[in-house]
């Protein structure tokens, strides 16, 4: 009797990972909005500034890094700006253009959040070894080359950007874990 197209193990392979991301999303991002007060979607956005070229992002680039259509991205972007975390910045060179930079505030925020999020990382990773978090770093690095480089990483990022959170100008893959 053959096997049902249901039964197949890569459905079940890729309906894992769907859960772990769902779970870890709602864990990690619950954390951040209570210890530091920030939702993850904000920090996201405050993270992927942070680490582009010249700490500034244009507003479609970053639309297409937090997958948000432009309608989207300009609305985050005002609350985030009516907050104090960003600002815009015009193009020098095209008035078409702008830029989403982070405001004073907005740094001291992400310094604040990034410490939340790295410790409740480490907790979570706590029981891989470095190996198996190398592993995992090469596997995620596999799969995001099979499914194509994202429109803002590139093919430089795709081979080695960071695997929880990429961007211009992102760390290597795989940084020293602190003991």
């Amino acid at each position: 009797m053959a096997q049902a197209p249901a039964d197949d193990a890569l459905i079940t392979t890729y309906g894992r990972l769907v859960e772990a991301h769902s779970h870890l999303g709602r864990q990690l991002g619950r954390s951040l909005e209570q210890q530091a007060g920030v939702p993850q979607t904000w920090f996201e956005v405050l993270l992927r500034i942070s680490r582009a070229d010249g700490s500034q992002v244009s507003m479609g680039s970053l639309a297409q890094q937090v997958a948000l259509t432009s309608g989207g991205i300009t609305r985050l972007l005002d609350r985030m700006i009516d907050a104090g975390l960003v600002e815009r910045v015009a193009c020098p060179t095209d008035r078409r253009v702008a830029f989403a930079a982070l405001t004073a505030q907005g740094a001291d925020l992400l310094e604040r959040a990034s410490s939340v999020h790295a410790g409740d990382l480490r907790q979570v990773f706590s029981a891989f070894s470095d190996a198996d978090l190398q592993t995992l770093d090469d596997l995620l690095d596999r799969l995001r080359a099979t499914v194509g480089p994202s429109p803002t990483t590139g093919p430089s990022l795709a081979a080695g950007g960071d695997p929880v959170s990429t961007g211009p100008g992102g760390p290597p893959s795989r940084r020293p874990r602190d003991g």
